[in-house]
């Protein structure tokens, strides 16, 4: 009777579901963490979209294309400093060519703008160190702006 007893205890599934959970974790873990990279790379790119929209939209509002071009650069600076979202390096490319055009035509100013964010305090496996996004934006020039 004994023996008996001590087969049926050796052949159990005991512990197994331990095994299972520790089998799990790991790729569970990993699961989460995309999923984090993830919202924190939507976030970015809603804040470095929503700066790119600032910055063609504060550069249309000026007269010159000189301070077109600073005041895009600046709302671009500024949105991306108030949105949180921390670029390693960041870029700012203010394309006001259609600026100049005489009064009665139309325009826009194009704006694109780069921001490489830190993706290695992650701590995932395969993820690259940073990565690059770039969004551009445009606004229309008022055609009968009072010129300088």
């Amino acid at each position: 009777m004994r023996l008996a007893f001590l087969r049926a205890r050796l052949r159990g599934d005991r512990g197994s579901t331990s095994l299972e959970l520790v089998i799990w974790a790991i790729p569970m873990l990993m699961f989460i963490g995309l999923l984090i990279v993830g919202g924190r790379l939507a976030m970015a790119g809603n804040a470095v979209q929503s700066a790119a929209y600032a910055a063609a939209r504060d550069a249309t509002l000026t007269r010159t294309a000189a301070t077109a071009q600073v005041a895009g650069e600046n709302a671009a600076r500024f949105s991306l400093d108030s949105s949180g979202i921390d670029c390693v390096t960041r870029t700012v490319i203010v394309d006001v060519t259609d600026f100049n055009r005489p009064i009665g035509q139309s325009g826009v100013v194009d704006t694109t703008l780069i921001c490489r964010v830190n993706l290695s305090d992650a701590g995932l496996p395969g993820l690259p160190g940073s990565i690059d996004i770039r969004r551009t934006a445009s606004s229309p020039v008022d055609p009968y702006r009072q010129q300088p």
